[in-house]
């Protein structure tokens, strides 16, 4: 059924077929999008071509002549690097236009995975090669019912460990008690995996100018304390402990004192103002079935920090696609550090996280946002003011 689905959706695209490559297992697309077993060996090129018409080609090496028995077409083998090539051409005769995954300029890292050397020997063979970054997302970052399902209970529990993480340096502090970086962050991975919660790294807890660092994370031996006056940044991310759960991923901030500084105020608004022009332009778009691409949603964002003054200290795009992994694989809301002009298309899930960073302190927030068919929602609570400690 995968292969009726691919080639549907090759002749929408005007292509004349979808060349997957691999070797080594550098290309983890492809085993997902093709479902191929776990414990395939790789050591040896191979290549499978799906036409937009016709039956499936495989080329594999003769010492690995198994590597693709579990997909559908004919197979071919080689030995020596001449007949690769020779049967590649033979393969590829007659189809202009290829996707591989491949992007112009690396414009889209999380698809360009084929090396410079293979693109090149595709198109000395005669074929124009495009980028699969359309296809990568219809076939990969699309979510089943079930997975929103599970995104939406792993936001519970996420929010949840972020009103208790909040609560655990607010009693800390009035009770005169030590509280640092390091100390919330593991209270918070504890936390998630009493909940039943994964993730593929420790959460993010900042104060003061550790916040203007949008990648800065606590460690045994460099962790800020938290005191009164500290503005605390957390983000946090994590999905359900189950097969196939996608994440759910959000960044809060805090002020440890009851009347907060104007400058720390102002920006907040700007940020949070950001964030609700751009999951409004989202929602409002797909409620009216309009096309819209990843980096229009971060011109929104981007446009209303700018306006206000603070666009030089927001230097990162506006979101990412999410899935199996926190960084997935569908449109990112950028036009910033690449152009992604892929369609927001409806099953897929992204953050959308405007953040302004001084130099004595940043300030981000995070929110997730689900594309469905014909409509679009923010999946979990949305921080609308700062959180006194």
């Amino acid at each position: 059924m995968i292969i009726d689905e691919i080639q549907n959706a090759l002749r929408e695209h005007s292509l004349d077929g979808w060349l997957f490559f691999d070797h080594h297992r550098r290309d983890p697309l492809a085993y997902r999008i093709l479902a191929l077993p776990e414990d395939i060996s790789a050591t040896r090129r191979w290549y499978y071509f799906v036409p937009a018409n016709g039956e499936p080609t495989k080329l594999v090496h003769r010492i690995e002549s198994g590597t693709l028995d579990t997909l559908p077409g004919q197979k071919l083998s080689y030995s020596s690097w001449v007949d690769q090539r020779n049967k590649l051409s033979g393969l590829l005769a007659g189809h202009a236009r290829i996707a591989m995954q491949y992007s112009p300029d690396c414009a889209i890292p999380y698809v360009s995975l084929v090396d410079g050397g293979t693109v090149e020997l595709v198109r000395e063979l005669g074929a124009h090669v495009v980028s699969s970054a359309d296809l990568v997302q219809q076939f990969e970052a699309r979510w089943t019912e079930e997975q929103l399902e599970m995104h939406l209970e792993a936001g519970r529990r996420v929010d949840e460990a972020r009103r208790e993480a909040f609560r655990f340096i607010a009693e800390r502090l009035r009770s005169a008690e030590p509280v640092s970086e390091y100390d919330v962050q593991q209270f918070i991975a504890d936390r998630f995996s009493a909940a039943g919660l994964v993730a593929d790294h420790d959460p993010h807890v900042c104060v003061n100018a550790n916040s203007s660092d949008p990648h800065y994370n606590p460690a045994r031996d460099r962790s800020a304390p938290i005191s009164w006056r500290d503005l605390v940044l957390i983000d946090m991310w994590a999905k359900l402990a189950q097969p196939n759960a996608v994440y759910y991923d959000i960044t809060w901030t805090a002020f440890c004192g009851e009347t907060i500084p104007a400058e720390i105020e102002n920006v907040f608004e700007v940020v949070k103002g950001a964030r609700t022009q751009a999951s409004e332009f989202v929602i409002q778009n797909v409620a009216a079935g309009a096309r819209f691409a990843g980096y229009q949603v971060d011109d929104v964002a981007r446009g209303y920090i700018e306006a206000r003054g603070f666009g030089e200290f927001f230097f990162h795009r506006t979101g990412h696609s999410i899935g199996t992994d926190v960084h997935g694989t569908g449109a990112n809301m950028d036009n910033l550090e690449s152009h992604d002009e892929r369609r927001v298309i409806a099953g897929t899930c992204f953050s959308i996280e405007p953040g302004i960073y001084l130099p004595r302190f940043g300030i981000r927030s995070e929110v997730n946002v689900y594309v469905g068919e014909k409509f679009a929602q923010v999946t979990g609570e949305q921080q609308e003011e700062l959180v006194r400690l």
